[in-house]
């Protein structure tokens, strides 16, 4: 049996620790109060600048025979509509003749029932894209914001400057534009196995993760026979934007003769006094350059010049020859055909013909003649002049714009030769 007075004391007793318990939480509540947490909205997904929550989106891609009026049509707009777009947007904007097979276009089209179609997006490329405007028949051109990174490499040449760059994992547009910043001043039909170099260049970017293409190469390194080429990139004409590439000591890499007529080849004879003649059977002088190269090669001007002959001959098959100076004339042979005409003024690099094996010719091959002075020559004897040199005036401007280029191209490690 519970004695009373003990009971009713202990009661009091709890009652007191409960009271104390419950000011501590009022005092701790009121100190530390619950902070409230502010969450960011996540933004409306978009799709060349148009809201997904908006309209009804349709990605698809141009098929063979489709035009702007079929795919138009398929999509519920009137022809009526269609040669009103047609006739008011400028080519500048879309050229509507040209919707290209493989091309990826979006079908913009509103929410309600009908689900008319109000934008038509059609996309260049990877960044320019052409946006149409339904119903108020507008056009505007685009461009996806692009990102630009500078970025380093090396290589070594086991076969060929296009092998080296394909091993290290680069984009081909690289071997084309490395060979034409050399193609005056090193002959890449004599690049020897253990030839190196470094470039930095430059590669385009959509949305900072989507290549996008080459931009420039900045400098570039190629050690060739135990020599170092620099070349870095200058604007030489500030109103233009035009390029151009020098040395480390501001000499242009540009000469008046181009090392080579085509892109590529091998030589399969070379300038000599004496050589068996493989449709003849005799020996004779071999007063050329032979360039092997599939049919159809374009074939361009060493130099700037004019046309003098463009004809047919039994030996030589379809030829061009071109004066470019009271010194100098070249000559070209065996062409599948020819691209210019007599009396025609070409630029350096310019396209005139295409390799064949027209003549006397035994598989497909230009063959490279040069004239000093109304007589043949090895071209690759000759000290040829050089192109026009930096305004002296650049030059204070040049040697401070290539001097973190260069210390950067410096410490890039050539990769090791196995």
């Amino acid at each position: 049996m519970l004695n009373f007075p003990n009971t009713r004391l202990l009661l009091i007793f709890v009652g007191l620790i409960l009271l104390s318990c419950n000011e501590d939480v009022r005092e701790n509540s009121s100190e530390e109060p619950i902070k409230s947490i502010e969450i960011e909205p996540v933004p409306e997904p978009k799709i060349f600048g148009f809201s997904l929550s908006d309209y009804e989106v349709v990605f698809d891609t141009v098929e063979r025979g489709d035009t702007f009026g079929t795919i138009m049509d398929r999509y519920g707009v009137t022809p009526g509509k269609v040669y009103q777009l047609t006739q008011s947007i400028p080519n500048s904007v879309m050229n509507f003749r040209r919707i290209n097979y493989g091309k990826p276009y979006v079908i913009v089209k509103n929410k309600d029932s009908i689900q008319r179609v109000e934008h038509f997006v059609y996309q260049k490329s990877l960044i320019d894209y052409a946006v149409i405007s339904i119903d108020s028949v507008k056009g505007v051109a685009e461009s996806k914001p692009v990102t630009i990174k500078q970025k380093t490499t090396s290589g070594v040449i086991s076969s060929s400057l296009s092998a080296a760059i394909d091993e290290a994992g680069l984009d081909y547009l690289l071997t084309n534009r490395f060979a034409d910043i050399y193609q005056w001043s090193v002959d890449f039909f004599k690049l020897q196995e253990g030839d190196q170099f470094k470039l930095i260049y430059k590669e385009k970017y959509i949305d900072d993760t989507i290549y996008a293409g080459l931009e420039s190469i900045d400098a570039a390194l190629l050690k060739h026979r135990g020599r170092e080429f620099y070349a870095f990139e200058f604007v030489v004409d500030s109103l233009t934007g035009r390029t151009d590439y020098f040395d480390e000591d501001a000499k242009t890499l540009r000469k008046f003769f181009l090392k080579a007529p085509l892109q590529f080849s091998r030589i399969s004879s070379r300038y000599t006094g004496r050589r068996f003649h493989p449709v003849q059977k005799r020996w004779k002088a071999h007063k050329g350059t032979d360039y092997a190269a599939a049919t159809g090669t374009p074939i361009w001007s060493t130099a700037d010049g004019v046309v003098t002959k463009a004809s047919y001959s039994r030996g030589n098959g379809n030829y061009v020859k071109v004066k470019h100076t009271n010194q100098y004339s070249t000559q070209y042979l065996h062409m599948s055909r020819r691209a210019v005409k007599v009396g025609q003024y070409v630029k350096q690099g310019e396209i005139i013909g295409y390799v064949g094996q027209t003549g006397l010719a035994t598989g497909p091959h230009v063959c490279y003649r040069f004239w000093l002075n109304g007589r043949q020559v090895d071209p690759y004897k000759q000290d040829l002049p050089e192109a026009e040199p930096m305004e002296e005036k650049l030059k204070p401007s040049y040697f401070e714009f290539i001097a973190p280029l260069k210390a950067n191209i410096d410490q890039v490690k050539y990769k090791e030769v196995l």
